[in-house]
């Protein structure tokens, strides 16, 4: 059996699939990756959260990052890759999918937000640090570029950030126990286009397979945990699921 077919079997004959996804599943959109040569932190410094709080520059910077799009994080397209996951929550098959991304491709695709777990945030929006009120990108960005205007929050005035989880910031505890549950009850993790070196996020795929999952990997790069996994594709993710998906 080929490694494409036994990814088809594992997948049809699971009754409850996790689907994980990294930036892998969206450089094929032109979403640049964070660590690899040329990707994001190579070509500018994150901006840690404590200062993004602390300094009105560093928040001055964040947002002419944001508002510049320089960090190719928004304004692209969903691929194949993210066009067969959708097709897969639709069909009952995919409980959910847990994402290290921020783009929304996977809502933009198709998925119910109600589906898509983000654990490092939404670069699409932001919200207030101090009362979580949601503001919209398009409403902040005249006033930043006509006035310069740092966003503050329209109800009690506090300070405004997307919606990414920043180096430093806690993890958002609501996303992180959802995905822990929807690991926990899975019994096939399926990991698309991550690395598997940031934690916590990268827990997850062995607390699915500590708990009896089974476990493949597709990314184009080996991982720390293929040793670990039951299956290990290293291709391109959306030619490999546009092949096997039309079949299930």
């Amino acid at each position: 059996m080929s490694d494409r077919a036994a990814l088809a079997s594992l997948i049809q004959d699971a009754r409850r699939v996790v689907v994980f996804t990294g930036a892998g599943i969206s450089t094929e959109s032109g979403i640049p990756d964070f660590r690899s040569p040329g990707g994001v932190w190579s070509r500018m410094k994150p901006i840690y959260f404590q200062d993004f709080v602390a300094s009105e520059d560093k928040r001055r910077e964040a947002w002419t990052r944001a508002f510049s799009g320089v960090a190719g994080w928004v304004g692209a397209s969903p691929n194949a890759g993210h066009d067969a996951v959708a097709r897969l929550v639709a069909t009952g098959k995919v409980s959910s999918v847990i994402t290290q991304n921020v783009d929304n491709l996977h809502q933009e695709s198709g998925i119910p937000d109600d589906r898509v777990i983000e654990i490092h945030g939404n670069a699409s929006y932001a919200t207030c640090l101090d009362c979580g009120l949601r503001h919209e990108l398009a409403k902040l960005k005249g006033p930043f570029l006509e006035r310069g205007e740092i966003p503050a929050c329209r109800e009690c005035g506090g300070i405004v950030k997307t919606a990414t989880i920043s180096f430093g910031q806690a993890m958002p505890e609501g996303p992180m126990a959802r995905a822990e549950a929807e690991t926990l009850a899975c019994d096939l993790f399926l990991v698309l286009g991550s690395s598997l070196v940031v934690y916590p996020a990268a827990g997850f795929p062995l607390l699915a397979k500590r708990s009896g999952a089974s476990l493949a990997i597709v990314n184009r790069e080996p991982t720390e945990q293929d040793k670990y996994a039951d299956l290990v594709l290293n291709e391109d993710i959306g030619p490999l699921l546009s092949a096997i998906v039309p079949a299930l």
